[in-house]
């Protein structure tokens, strides 16, 4: 099985792939001849990215999905277009993130958490069964060694604004992608379907974009680029040598152990069985 893993011909889902890791990712996989799907919000500015794709790799194998993360509603939109006309899904790469910005979520959930884990969780369930039915199939959770500062999570906090926007959201997104990276390769075992969280390291993209300028500035200079971090993650998408494993944490294209709350099987239950009730109107 492991021998037979390639992305070519297959069909893959990258989330907000109009910019950063994302668009390096989604270039990668139609290189290797992927019909590519880009899910982000705008089309205004994902239809030149799909058609510089197209360009770039040689073939119009290329496409837009509307994906707004901060909405179950969307969401659920997104996965039932897709599933629509019936295409196999093989590859679903959980990539959109955000970090450093103040609000709520179209459903009453803190953004950051909303968009990063929240929303990909559901989108995810919903294309699952799909997965399984195109089976061999992969998710790649994008997730960060960030997530060795969230000890726990505080479901409370969840549903309330932060004042002050900083770290401990984003690191309790982060660790909630681990955490449903493990608990669904619980799930998903002897389907076919495998999964990865793997941590790209800081890059200079736009998750920074609501950091002043001249801030922003001074702490993306030293970071790799785009092209650079984005090696795990699609690593983790293609590799064949990683049919095997399922559930792991990969960073440097290879496998870490995450922190401590990470490895907590309770947690991860708990996790999915109150994601499960958050979302349930739209499962």
């Amino acid at each position: 099985m492991a021998e037979t893993w390639t992305v070519d011909g297959k069909t893959s889902i990258v989330t907000g792939s109009n910019t950063g890791l994302g668009r390096v990712t989604a270039v990668e996989l139609a290189r290797r001849g992927s019909h590519v799907i880009l899910a982000s919000r705008s089309e205004e500015r994902t239809t030149p990215i799909v058609e510089e794709i197209g360009r770039q790799v040689g073939h119009d194998r290329v496409e837009f999905l509307a994906l707004d993360l901060s909405s179950l509603a969307s969401v659920k939109s997104a996965a039932d277009t897709f599933l629509a006309d019936g295409r196999p899904l093989h590859l679903l790469v959980n990539n959109a993130g955000l970090a450093g910005r103040r609000g709520m979520t179209a459903d009453g959930f803190e953004l950051t958490f909303g968009v990063n884990y929240l929303g990909h969780y559901l989108l995810t369930r919903l294309l699952m069964n799909r997965m399984v039915a195109s089976a061999p199939a992969r998710i790649v959770h994008v997730a960060s060694s960030v997530h060795h500062r969230a000890r726990h999570i505080d479901w409370e906090r969840l549903r309330k604004p932060r004042l002050v926007p900083g770290r401990s959201e984003y690191a309790v997104s982060k660790l909630a992608n681990i955490l449903f990276n493990r608990e669904l390769a619980r799930r998903l075992t002897g389907t076919g379907v495998t999964t990865y969280a793997a941590h790209p390291g800081l890059a200079a993209t736009d998750i920074y974009r609501v950091v002043p300028p001249p801030i922003r500035r001074l702490v993306t200079r030293s970071m790799p680029t785009p092209e650079n971090a984005a090696r795990t993650q699609v690593w983790c998408a293609t590799a064949p040598e990683l049919w095997e494993e399922s559930g792991r944490y990969y960073a440097d294209r290879r496998q870490k152990d995450p922190s401590p709350a990470a490895l907590d099987t309770g947690l991860a239950a708990e996790l999915w069985t109150r994601s499960e009730a958050w979302v349930g109107d739209f499962l």
